[in-house]
């Protein structure tokens, strides 16, 4: 039988400029929700889209001088709130608004949305959010519970298709329902200098650098070029992903990386490249190697 999470979706991008950094719908084959992007310099042309005015959620996305910040809320007709935000607050370059096709929310609906999206943004700590204070999930009955959790989990995968990455979390754990599946190749990383011993398992898209790898205790790059890497290595120190002892960080539990340089520079506490750093556990190939043996037998 097929894992219900390892089942194929076809979404559909509607790039409604025909270029792919304006306007931009989302939908999913089945699914009554629509995603809607909005970047702020088409702000008034976005708006006028029948979905901008449903009842939903929305999230503005943009940087300031500390990094990324995204703000998360709700409203009876998000054009009327986000014409507000764009008076008020001066730092974000995209809108999303997340509405249903038939637009059926309501607002105890979006007040339980915005909330546990709240939630999930703080957890994967990808950005900082503006919001103010926290707000309460609103009283909806189980099934309505099920329902509204249903759409965050599709959500949580059309998002990332879009590029972006405010609700993912590289932490993972495997549901005690899932369906065993082929393992993908681990990879193996060491720097006999630094003590540096840790082991990766190929997951799909992901790098996930497996509980108990053992890492550079702290950050020891110097150039402004590796600041992105740095941040993310203290990152997961703070968040006790990395926990540090005497000599090392330690992994406390399994972390996807987006990339495998992403993963040898955390590991070894500098810039690095995965593609070389990373060795096959049984064969010894670098990663480069390994993936070049891979497409050599594919028809040219």
């Amino acid at each position: 039988m097929t894992d219900p999470s390892r089942r194929g979706r076809s979404l559909e991008l509607y790039f409604a400029d025909g270029t792919p950094d304006g306007i931009l719908t989302a939908e999913v084959f089945g699914w009554t929700g629509h995603v809607l992007r909005i970047p702020r310099l088409r702000l008034a042309d976005g708006l006028r889209r029948r979905q901008a005015a449903q009842t939903g959620t929305y999230i503005l996305l943009g940087a300031d001088d500390d990094g990324p910040v995204a703000y998360v809320g709700e409203a009876e007709s998000v054009a009327t709130r986000i014409r507000s935000h764009d008076a008020a607050k001066d730092w974000w370059g995209a809108a999303l608004i997340l509405t249903t096709a038939a637009d059926n929310l309501h607002k105890a609906h979006v007040r339980y949305l915005e909330a546990r999206l709240v939630q999930l943004a703080r957890r994967a700590g990808n950005a900082r959010l503006d919001n103010g204070t926290d707000p309460t999930p609103a009283s909806l009955t189980e099934a309505q519970v099920a329902s509204m959790e249903e759409f965050l989990d599709m959500v949580q995968m059309v998002l990332p298709a879009l590029g972006v990455d405010l609700l993912q979390s590289g932490k993972r754990t495997v549901p005690p329902t899932r369906v065993p599946t082929a393992e993908g190749p681990v990879f193996t990383l060491r720097t006999v200098k630094t003590g540096v011993e840790g082991r990766a398992r190929l997951d799909g898209s992901d790098f996930r650098v497996l509980a108990g790898s053992r890492a550079r205790r702290t950050w020891a790059g110097r150039g402004d070029h590796d600041s992105g890497y740095r941040a993310l290595h203290g990152k997961l120190c703070a968040e006790g992903i990395l926990r540090q002892d005497a000599d090392h960080a330690i992994f406390a539990q399994d972390y996807a990386f987006n990339s495998p340089s992403a993963a040898a520079a955390v590991m070894t506490g500098r810039p690095a490249n995965g593609r070389t750093e990373w060795r096959h556990e049984i064969t010894g190939q670098t990663l480069a190697e390994w993936e070049a043996e891979q497409l050599k037998d594919l028809p040219s």
